[in-house]
């Protein structure tokens, strides 16, 4: 098993769209260094087993936060965050 969590917070980056695409995902108005902390809070947060490689990205779903994450794989750069619908916490939970 691939520890993507330690890779992803040893080498998460951001490009400058990616702060407002995330703000207006999730409904938020942050800075970009609270948009980092925010991201690598959840991150550290979110168990290994939350973590799905799926071709190029990596999807890390945190359902406490009820956010989900997408990060490219190869660059380790976060693409964009999503706020959870009710359908996608029932079948994450569905897993256990």
């Amino acid at each position: 098993m691939n520890n993507y969590k330690k890779e992803i917070l040893d080498k998460i980056c951001y490009t400058e769209l990616v702060y407002g695409r995330i703000n207006k995902k999730l409904s938020i108005e942050l800075s970009k260094d609270k948009i980092e902390e925010m991201i690598t809070a959840i991150i550290s947060e979110t168990d290994e087993s939350d973590f799905q490689k799926t071709g190029k990205n990596i999807y890390i779903t945190n359902n406490e936060k009820n956010v989900r994450l997408t990060i490219n794989s190869y660059t380790n750069r976060i693409i964009t965050a999503d706020r959870l619908n009710k359908k996608q916490r029932t079948a994450n939970n569905g897993d256990s």
